[in-house]
């Protein structure tokens, strides 16, 4: 152990009070002429919030001083969440007030307060200890002496002041990207200067480069990323093959989208005798070619992932890499990390596993509708096409039903929710949005893969390795209170719920009571609502939505870091059968930097697709005012409710537009009820509307009930 975590350790299981530094001296049994060196060491814990000092001078850890820290979560209206680092521990909530200049994003400690309610923690923000938003991109608003600019995250709840001479030039309406000079304080928004000016709000390309500009992620990589890939040989060494288990001749397929580019994975199966049978998932060996603390490897941790937007993808990796080498293409041999498990193939059960390097000959390369059309639509003519893989693909679908009921029978939460795929023409104007099914070869794929990182997962945790875990907290005791409250209403409850405790099977059990009911739409929704947001963590938790008590993202490194990293340590585990202590020192410093910034960087991805997507599906309904639909009621606020069309396209029904009667919002019921009539708007009635208007700016479309 060393020094730092020394230090945690101690004040967080043994100290009393807050430690001078001679206690500490005394404590760590460190000579007095090496005292610099610790107050040197404090300074640091304190900067990055692993430790508080006190105004005597007295150092503590944050969660025994009433402090936590973690990233903020801003809304619209001004306050924020605290998401802890900790994930053990409730989010925190922080009014306007409380903020102090924090924004979104930003890494801060906080001060708790005291309990008055007994329900929800709040706090304030005690030290701004990483800033977030250095760049913003936002609408530009000029005046005669001064601009503004209206942010596009509206997260971010300040405009930012612009004065006239760091303008760059911009006009009114026009997309820029601003840098903060001055952060926010109290009663006082933020400064800064127009560093971009993308063009005019509307513009052809200018809302999907707004989006992009908002990651702060550039599009091209740098030259010393680029020169380092075009160093790297396209052969794989004999040498390198030699060294390698060799599965060239097991026969093996990766299934995948009609429009994939990057080939993260490869799946095989063997039948071993009557009851057993051998599955194999094959990884592409990304750190073969990404070495740790070369540029490429320092670019793939900036980004941390790939980006899927509507029209393009910004990739982790250089395409060289990530449609090339890497990719588990059918043309070669291709390095990978193979796992191969044992199976009881009636039961599920695991019998026996090993993870190994692996040289691997993908046979095919199929796609779901391919796979769909063989095994659900009996396509004699790819049947025949297919004839050397139609009885392995034929095991892989049977077996797959075996791992799906049996994680559901463990209580694995699945929301069936449809998937929208935006066709766009050859100018990027969306032309339809099709819903996605998911049919068996999507699922194989899924079961597959959620089975391969749990067993990974599982392995190194019992080897007490320094991991990085996919872990996602239960639902909060405040939104399972919530959530039984509204159920109950319908007729159903919880089962097993003791006050904040409760397993995931029991609200699997409220899905599966709910199918095929009028209420199933409701009840789903509301039940997602109420779940917690899976993050990277050094610290297994377990994966609640999945009932899995070890879980990892393993099989997808090409578009993920946390997933490479992994790869790297698990690599070397294999290679010793053990880390030294130096490199699990190593290990326990930077792992909790890099879950924490691979989480960040999912949040941002995941705002910018469906920031991409809902751009595209507003444009796509600009010709379409006047227009009546019928949809499901899919969001209750107290200004009105969102309804969602069945090619997944929402609109706004303000209370203003519903004429016919006063109504009133009831949060507990997610309902309006009319004063006179009693007519009731319910999450998840079905409705008919009319398109009312359409706002491109603002993403936002708003319908008209059409009452009959």
């Amino acid at each position: 152990m060393n020094i730092q975590d020394r230090i945690l350790d101690f004040m967080s299981k043994q100290a009393y009070k807050p430690l001078t530094v001679d206690d500490l001296l005394k404590v760590l049994e460190i000579e007095s002429d090496e005292k610099h060196i610790l107050v040197d060491l404090l300074d640091k814990m304190e900067e990055e919030g692993l430790v508080i000092k006190n105004r005597r001078g007295c150092y503590g850890v944050p969660e025994r001083m009433g402090m936590s820290t973690g990233r903020l979560q801003g809304h619209a209206k001004g306050f924020a969440f605290l998401i802890p680092d900790n994930p053990t521990q409730e989010d925190v909530y922080i009014s306007a007030s409380d903020l102090k200049g924090a924004m979104n994003n930003d890494k801060v400690m906080v001060r708790i307060f005291k309990k008055t309610d007994g329900r929800r923690r709040s706090g304030e923000v005690f030290k701004i200890l990483e800033r977030a938003n250095k760049k913003i991109v936002g609408n530009y608003e000029a005046s005669r002496n001064f601009g503004f600019v209206v942010v596009d995250d509206k997260r971010i709840s300040h405009d930012v002041f612009i004065p006239k001479s760091q303008n760059k030039g911009a006009k009114e309406g026009q997309k820029v990207v601003v840098e903060i000079t001055k952060w926010p304080e109290k009663r006082r928004n933020p400064e800064g200067k127009v560093i971009e000016v993308l063009g005019y709000k509307g513009e052809a390309g200018v809302d999907i480069e707004a989006i992009i500009k908002k990651l702060e992620l550039p599009e091209g990589f740098p030259a010393d990323v680029i020169n380092e890939v075009e160093a790297i040989p396209e052969s794989i060494s004999e040498s390198e093959i030699a060294r390698r288990r060799d599965l060239r001749t097991l026969k093996m397929v990766t299934i995948d989208g009609e429009d994939a580019k990057d080939f993260d994975d490869a799946v095989s199966i063997e039948k071993l005798n009557e009851e057993e049978i051998r599955l194999g998932v094959h990884i592409a060996d990304v750190t073969h070619y990404v070495k740790e603390g070369s540029p490429l490897n320092t670019e793939a941790f900036n980004r941390a992932t790939s980006i899927y937007l509507v029209d393009r993808v910004i990739p982790m990796l250089p395409e060289k890499l990530s449609n090339n080498m890497c990719s588990l293409r059918s043309d070669g041999d291709r390095l990978a990390m193979s796992v191969l498990m044992d199976f009881n193939k009636n039961t599920g059960e695991l019998l026996d596993h090993e993870i190994i390097e692996s040289v691997i000959r993908v046979n095919h390369r199929l796609t779901y509708n391919k796979v769909n059309s063989m095994l659900i639509d009996k396509d004699q003519t790819l049947i025949d096409e297919y004839e050397d893989m139609i009885e392995d693909l034929r095991l892989m679908g049977k077996f797959s039903k075996t791992l799906r009921r049996k994680r559901f029978e463990a209580g694995s939460i699945d929301f069936d929710f449809p998937e929208a795929k935006i066709i766009l023409d050859d100018e990027g104007k969306p032309v339809d949005i099709v819903k996605v099914d998911r049919g068996i070869s999507e699922k194989m794929i899924e079961d597959f893969m959620i089975t391969t990182n749990e067993v990974v997962a599982e392995d190194m945790y019992h080897r007490e390795i320094p991991f990085i875990y996919r872990v996602h907290e239960q639902p909060s005791s405040e939104k399972l209170e919530d959530l039984n409250s509204f159920i109950h209403n319908l007729g159903y409850h919880i089962k097993g719920l003791k006050g904040d405790e409760v397993h995931p099977k029991a609200l699997q059990n409220i899905l599966e009571k709910v199918k095929g009911q009028a209420e199933e739409r409701v009840v789903n929704t509301v039940l997602l609502r109420s779940m917690q947001q899976a993050h990277y963590s050094p610290y297994n938790i377990g994966h609640f939505g999945l009932a899995s008590q070890y879980y990892s993202h393993f099989t997808s490194p090409i578009r993920r870091y946390p997933d490479l990293m992994i790869h790297r340590i698990i690599k070397e585990v294999i290679k010793d059968g053990f880390l030294s202590e130096k490199r699990i020192n190593k290990l326990t410093k930077k792992l909790p930097n890099i879950a924490d910034h691979s989480s960040v960087q999912e949040r941002k991805a995941m705002d910018a697709e469906y920031e991409s997507l809902d751009l595209k599906k507003v444009e796509y309904m600009q010709d379409k005012k006047g227009e009546q639909y019928e949809g499901i009621i899919s969001s209750v606020m107290s200004f009105g409710f969102f309804v969602e069309l069945d090619n997944t396209v929402e609109g706004l029904v303000h209370v203003s537009a519903m004429r016919d009667d006063y109504y009133h919002y009831y949060e507990d019921q997610h309902a309006f009820i009319g004063e006179r009539t009693g007519n009731t708007y319910q999450l998840g009635d079905k409705v008919k509307i009319e398109v009312a208007k359409i706002n491109l700016e603002d993403k936002q479309i708003d319908f008209d009930l059409v009452v009959e």
